[in-house]
């Protein structure tokens, strides 16, 4: 952002969710508004989410009503708009006599004292009780409800230990969460705002009103901005921001938690997920993934260092691989293990004695000593849009000719095509591009919705979509992320835009990367770049 440009009503620090959730929304109710990621978007905790829209059944253990109520009704609010990239599925919890609760919830201290025989057990008529909850509080339409499951006679049933005889199923929702970031700020340029990757804020300083934005750009120069408002959405470097960056003094405090996940070769044949409770209260997700993986996870770590540097550790792998092992008849081993990742989740310190226990709502802290500054704490994917709505209310005093809410139901790129409508859309795209098998036309759909047809071009044959990278990934498909996805590196494609990375080996990555360098496909990156989304 060249030194000169007239100020701007709203700057934003950080392009994952929230931040690109704010800008997004904040643009369509006509505000100027730039962000600046120094990274590629959703390069940190956006992407290592469990990609899940859901509304935190563990949560309701903690007496969050508020919290869970929120992500249920959005679910479906959520779904409407982006039935490319969020699906529903149905989660399988069986059920033992032995699940037993995190001992710091409110609900496990009150058993304790009402009914101290049961020693810290989850009671099946609790569990249902949860779920009837779950499955009413948000208003549920789209989404079936829960039944019981006899898994003797159940296909979720098979690849379980033969001890669990019964199962609770329920509805939540799949969500692909680096491509939820990058369509939100696809959707804020088209709208207006000006998306900056791998662009550093060094410094933001207030004075004469306004708020003087130092940044350092890709090649390293530097440049300045002005804006009447300040958005700190740096996630796990929110507290940083605040005292380095921005040299503000605030009370609030922010707790890192790392979640890991592991991929592994697909454990189960159907499309259900499981919902394993462990003896020590966590739980912990199977999910197929990809189609021939699954993935397992979360843990809830207290996460000491740099955010940048959070690895599944090997202990973590075993923890993962050990409760699901109690579970699954065939033991899930280190060597079934094919990918791993790991996230900090940026949490707001309530407080909790343990990680788990700590609050997945958000915190929004104002500050409006001067030109406002408006801190992002906590928040869950399932949320996000709600986060930024909430955040544009407590900026609306600030900005006067703003317009109202509008994001509900509206569309995401790519998404304007019914809930049920994903396999009518292949089919569609398949018979206009026949060249397709099936497999390569639902990859597409999946992540780009009716856009697909715009990343296929006037293609008539594969030949035409330029060189194959391997797993269906094209030279077309690349121009496509480059030129309206923000994607400047082979990682950023293999590992966010999609998960080719399970497929591809490090040589065919290497050289994705080198012609994604070469000056051809960087010029054609450029030229469309500024022509917006």
């Amino acid at each position: 952002m060249p030194a000169g440009t007239a100020t701007l009503d709203l700057f934003i620090i950080g392009g994952g969710i929230n931040g690109c959730g704010i800008a997004r929304d904040a643009a369509g109710r006509g505000l100027s508004v730039a962000l600046a990621e120094r990274g590629d978007l959703a390069q940190a905790t956006s992407s290592a989410s469990t990609k899940l829209f859901h509304g935190g059944l563990r949560y309701l253990e903690y007496f969050e009503f508020r919290l869970v109520r929120e992500a249920l009704v959005e679910r479906e609010t959520l779904l409407r708009a982006m039935p490319h990239i969020a699906w529903p599925m149905r989660f399988v919890l069986p059920y033992h006599p032995d699940m037993r609760f995190d001992t710091d919830t409110p609900t496990s201290r009150l058993m304790a004292r009402v009914m101290p025989w049961m020693r810290g057990r989850r009671p099946a008529w609790l569990i249902r009780l949860g779920l009837f909850l779950y499955d009413t509080l948000g208003g549920r339409k789209i989404l079936p409800g829960t039944t019981t499951l006899d898994l003797r006679r159940d296909p979720a049933g098979a690849p379980l230990q033969e001890r669990f005889e019964r199962a609770f199923e329920y509805s939540d929702c799949w969500v692909e969460d680096s491509r939820l970031v990058v369509l939100n700020a696809r959707d804020a340029e088209a709208r207006g705002a000006r998306i900056m990757t791998r662009t550093e804020v060094v410094s933001a300083r207030r004075g004469d009103g306004v708020w003087h934005i130092t940044l350092r750009g890709p090649d390293g120069t530097e440049t300045t901005a002005t804006a009447r408002g300040l958005v700190n959405a740096g996630g796990p470097w929110v507290g940083d921001i605040i005292a380095g960056r921005l040299s503000v003094t605030s009370a609030e405090r922010v707790r890192l938690v790392r979640g890991s996940h592991i991929v592994t070769r697909r454990l189960f044949d159907h499309d259900k997920c499981y919902f394993f409770q462990g003896t020590d209260g966590r739980i912990i997700f199977a999910i197929p993934y990809e189609t021939d993986f699954t993935l397992i996870g979360t843990t809830d770590q207290e996460h000491e260092g740099a955010p940048s540097e959070a690895v599944c550790t090997e202990a973590e792998q075993d923890y993962l691989c050990d409760r699901v092992s109690r579970y699954f008849k065939a033991p899930v081993a280190r060597d079934d293990i094919v990918w791993t990742y790991s996230g900090v989740r940026p949490l707001y310190d309530d407080g909790s004695k343990s990680a788990t226990a700590a609050t997945r709502d958000y915190v929004l802290s104002l500050d409006a000593d001067g030109p406002v500054l408006l801190n992002v704490f906590g928040g869950k994917i399932t949320t996000y849009r709600r986060l930024a709505e909430a955040a544009l209310a407590r900026l609306a005093p600030h900005f006067p000719s703003a317009g109202g809410a509008w994001t509900a139901g509206v569309a995401l790129p790519g998404g304007d095509f019914p809930v049920t409508g994903a396999e009518t859309l292949r089919a569609e795209v398949q018979a206009q591009y026949p060249f397709l098998d099936e497999a390569w036309a639902r990859r597409l759909v999946r992540a780009y919705g009716t856009e697909a047809r715009a990343v296929l071009g006037q293609a008539t044959r594969a030949q035409d979509l330029g060189r194959d990278f391997g797993a269906t990934l094209t030279e077309a498909e690349l121009r496509w992320l480059m030129t309206r996805e923000y994607a400047a590196r082979a990682e950023d494609v293999v590992w966010r835009r999609s998960k080719l990375g399970l497929r591809l080996t490090g040589e065919q990555i290497a050289e994705i990367d080198a012609w994604m360098a070469e000056p051809a496909a960087g010029a054609a990156s450029a030229q469309a770049g500024g022509d917006g989304p």
